[in-house]
């Protein structure tokens, strides 16, 4: 079972240049997985809501590339809520947790690196089976 305590934030390489700032992700070098699937929300409208969902066996880095968003994490006991606005700043999110994103600027892209490709039977996307799977240790 997955703890929100288990969830950080990670510190991202960040080179400094007159000419920009680059950050990279080696993985299983600066996070804890190797990638295998990368994906990127834009063009959020600042009303929306995007995940709503919970992984049995995922393990994902959140990036906010630009603007702004807030991430809900939530293990069934406990709740954190983080503001995401840096480039160089990822969110570790461990399996067991219901995430929620919201709180989009009209600029906002969140880039998601994943531990593993698609697979819908790893979702939990129903918030009270979440919370009765928690209970019976069984997610």
């Amino acid at each position: 079972m997955g703890k929100v305590t288990d969830c950080q934030l990670m510190d991202l390489v960040k080179i400094v240049d007159a000419r920009g700032n680059l950050t990279f992700i080696e993985g299983g070098k600066h996070i804890p997985f190797e990638i295998k699937r990368i994906y990127y929300l834009y063009d959020l409208p600042t009303e929306t809501h995007r995940g709503g969902h919970a992984h049995k066996e995922l393990f994902q880095l959140l990036i906010c590339m630009s603007g702004s968003l807030e991430v809900l994490l939530d293990d069934g006991f406990e709740k954190k809520r983080i503001r995401m606005s840096r480039p160089d700043v990822g969110l570790y999110i461990t399996p067991g947790i219901w995430r929620e994103l919201e709180g989009f600027s009209s600029n906002s892209v969140c880039l998601v690196l994943a531990s593993e490709v698609y697979d819908e039977s790893d979702y939990c996307r129903d918030y009270q089976e979440f919370i009765l799977a928690v209970s019976k240790g069984s997610l």
